[in-house]
Parts: C-alpha cells; sequence; structure tokens
C-alpha cells in the first residue's frame, strides 16, 4: 500500500509496518573490483573517486527525487488530517457507525465492520494521490515497471489485505477500549505490538508471496558462497530465495526476514541480473546483520515504547476534545465513529516523531553496514551499492539534513565507512576499474 493509506489508517499501520528493511541498489556488472595493497591509501581521495562516477544529470535527478519525499511525507499526513475533519465534519462516520449497529447487535463485530468501510473509503478517497504517489511520480524517475492496471491490481490486493487486517485490528482494539476504558491506552498499546508481531511471523509466507512469486535460486558457485556466508555467521537457512520485483520495479534489494529462529534469504531478480557477485554478498552480508544482530527485537522493543508513549497521547488529547465530540455525534472513546479522531491524533504524534523513527532505523542501518563489511570483506563491492542508492536517494545531504529525513546512512557516509573499512583491511580500490564496468 501507499505511505498516505497507511498514515490514514494508522492504527492499522501496526499491522503494515516496515521492519524487514530492503538493501539498497546496487549496479549493473559482473567483474570483480581489482584489489591492491598500498602502503599509504587515501580514504578521502577513494571516497570522491567512487562519488565522481556519478554524472551532475544523475545527481541531480536523484537529489530532486529524494528531496521531493520530504513533502510528500508533509502532505500524506495532511491529507490524512483532511480525510478525519471530512469524516468527522460531516456524518460519514456517524452513519458508518450506526449501519455497523443495525447490522449486528454483537459488540466485538461492529467496529470490524466499520473498519472495512473505513478502509474502503479511506482507499477510494485517496486513490488519485496514490496514484501519484505511486505509479506515475515513480514512472516519472524511472522507479516503476508497472503498467497502469498492473499497478492497480496491486491496489487491489493490498486492499484486500487491509479489509482482513484492518477489521481483527479494531475489534481488537476497540475490545480493549470498552474492556478498560481508563487504561486503554496501555492495553491497546500491548495489543498493537502482538498484531505487529503476528505481521512480521506471517509476512514472508502469507503476505509477500501475494504480490510476488518467490522461487528457489538456480544453483551456482554464488548460491554456494551465499549459504556459506549464512552458516559462518548462524543465519540458519539451507536455501536462498529470488523473487520477481522486476514486475513491478527498478530497485534493486533483498532482505533476510525471520523470527522465533526461523529465517528465509531473499533477493529480488533486478539484484541478480545487474549486481556483481561482490555487490550481491555485500548487500546479502548486510541483511544478514540485521538477523544475526537483532535489529527485529530491538526495533520491536523501541516501537512497543513509542506506542505506550503515544496511545497515553491519543488518550490524554481524546479527552480534552471530548466537548467537541457530541458536535461530531461521538459518545465516548469506546464509540467506534471517534475512529478519524483517534487516528488524527496518532498521526500527528507519529509525525512529530518522524526524526527520531528515522534515527533509530539509521542506527540499526549503520550497525548492518559494520557487519556486513566485516562478514563479506567486499568493501567495494558495498561502495558500488551505495553509489548506485543515488538512483532514488540523495548521495550527500547536509548533516540535520540527514538526520532529520533519512532512515538509512547517506550514500557518502557508506562509501566512506567501507573506504576506510578496506584502507584498514585490504588496500585501496581500483576505480578506473570500477568506472570503467559501468560507464
Amino acid at each position: 500500500m501507499t505511505r498516505s493509506f497507511y498514515l490514514l489508517v494508522a492504527i492499522v499501520l501496526i499491522l503494515t509496518s516496515a521492519f524487514t528493511r530492503a538493501a539498497e541498489p546496487t549496479t549493473t556488472g559482473a567483474t570483480p573490483v581489482a584489489t591492491t595493497q598500498v602502503a599509504h591509501f587515501d580514504v578521502d581521495a577513494a571516497t570522491n573517486a567512487y562519488l565522481a562516477t556519478l554524472s551532475p544529470e544523475a545527481r541531480a535527478r536523484s537529489d530532486a527525487y529524494f528531496e521531493g519525499g520530504y513533502w510528500l511525507t508533509l502532505w500524506d499526513f495532511l491529507i490524512g488530517l483532511a480525510v478525519a475533519w471530512l469524516l468527522l465534519a460531516t456524518p460519514l462516520s456517524q452513519r458508518m457507525r450506526n449501519w455497523a449497529e443495525r447490522l449486528t447487535r454483537f459488540k466485538w463485530l461492529q467496529p470490524a465492520l466499520y473498519g472495512i468501510v473505513y478502509v474502503v473509503f479511506v482507499s477510494l478517497i485517496t486513490l488519485p494521490w496514490s496514484a501519484y504517489e505511486g505509479y506515475f511520480r515513480e514512472h516519472q524517475y524511472g522507479m516503476s515497471n508497472q503498467t497502469l492496471l498492473e499497478w492497480s491490481i496491486d491496489q487491489l490486493k493490498s486492499l484486500g489485505i487491509g479489509i482482513i487486517l484492518g477489521a481483527i485490528a479494531f475489534a481488537a482494539i476497540y475490545a480493549v477500549i470498552r474492556k478498560a476504558p481508563k487504561m486503554w491506552w496501555l492495553w491497546g498499546s500491548v495489543v498493537a505490538i502482538a498484531l505487529l508481531v503476528f505481521q512480521v511471523v506471517v509476512s514472508p509466507t502469507l503476505l509477500e508471496p501475494v504480490f510476488n512469486k518467490f522461487y528457489p535460486l538456480p544453483e551456482s558457485e554464488l548460491k554456494q558462497q551465499i549459504l556459506s556466508l549464512a552458516r559462518a555467521n548462524q543465519v540458519p537457512v539451507d536455501q536462498v530465495y529470488e523473487y520477481d520485483a522486476s514486475k513491478q520495479t527498478t530497485k534493486i534489494s533483498a532482505h533476510v526476514s525471520g523470527i522465533f529462529g526461523t529465517a528465509q534469504v531473499s533477493l529480488n531478480d533486478n539484484l541478480m541480473n545487474r549486481g556483481s557477485p561482490e555487490e550481491i554478498k555485500a548487500v546479502l552480508a548486510h541483511e544478514m546483520g540485521h538477523y544475526v544482530l537483532n535489529h527485529i527485537y530491538k526495533t520491536l522493543l523501541a516501537v512497543a515504547v513509542i506506542f505506550v508513549i503515544g496511545f497515553a497521547f491519543v488518550a490524554w488529547a481524546f479527552s480534552r476534545v471530548s466537548t467537541r465530540g457530541e458536535r461530531w455525534g461521538i459518545r465516548e472513546v469506546s464509540d467506534v465513529a471517534g475512529t478519524p479522531l483517534l487516528i488524527a491524533i496518532f498521526s500527528a504524534f507519529m509525525f512529530v516523531l518522524t526524526p527520531l523513527q528515522n534515527t533509530i532505523i539509521r542506527e540499526s542501518e549503520a550497525e548492518a553496514d559494520a557487519f556486513g563489511l566485516n562478514a563479506a570483506r567486499q568493501p567495494d563491492g558495498f561502495a558500488q551499492a551505495a553509489v548506485v542508492l543515488s538512483d532514488y536517494r540523495k548521495m550527500q545531504p547536509g548533516h540535520w539534513e540527514e538526520i532529520l529525513f533519512y532512515d538509512h546512512p547517506s550514500g557518502f557516509n557508506r562509501v566512506r565507512r567501507a573506504m576506510i573499512w578496506k584502507a584498514e583491511n585490504i588496500g585501496a580500490p581500483d576505480i578506473a576499474a570500477y568506472d570503467a564496468r559501468h560507464h
């Protein structure tokens, strides 16, 4: 689903959070970059040499794409508020609640029915924005391979999943609100985390295959090297999966998913078709780092703290505007007609905390970078992947720009860290060979 959809259904966001981070794009080529031991290695010169492989036109284009994302984040938030206001200021939310109450007397089922209508309504009313953000803009910058029909089919699939998971989320959270009207914010956050864990568990086997076909990577020396890398770092897998992301995007990605002792190593066909063996191993070693360093559990803990505070803030803010609730037809906090208000408050809380969320994720990514460099020992492959990340991510932001807007280390910092690692462990990169392969 699009970011705008998830922002609007902030409570349902617990079901669709993306804590499994995709690897960054890599470059084309199949020839290893030569390495030569040297007595004196200038890290800054090596870093600048990699950056110099980008043309001014390519950098300007990627900067425009990424900086445009700053405004998309703001507009997602504002559109979410506008939809909430529409539902509250008109009888729409009340009518959705009344319809659910007429349809069934079961209190636990009424929020689920409301949630289904809510998800469908929000998806339809924000469809033009979603189409611009997820289809037209992606084509404008060459990031999408989908036709409008193919994109629409994926949106319908997302809507179907959203209806099912949204109904579950609405029913569970409002059951908590009814049972614990004074402490619902605490138990509601517990339910939210439980639903998030459920999503993490079922996503690799039930959700991701809805959009892409996963199949074992054909036997090759590279596959055995990937499995060897996994065994060496105690990632419990005996298979590597490839999936057909090229039917949707030009971006290259991979991930190591799994929880509670399970794991799955997956990379998309773009990465296989365009990446050199060095780049592929560098990317997958980074993803294995997330698994080995228990980033999923650490992230869940951080999100749990944010949710507890966020739900407490929502409960406090909701009580402050309860006098206006009568005008909007909201009876009390357990009234499902108040969902748009709850979501608007929670969205505002999460929007303000965007820099904190980015920092939490960015620090985990930096740790996985360091792990990947040590595990794969492919600093040039890692640097090359970071350079091509500039297809869709600004390569060299300002200091505060990176802190506020980046949920990954910038490409410049990644290249430089890779060159520092190389200087301390191997030697100088052959930039000429890299440049020849990619130009």
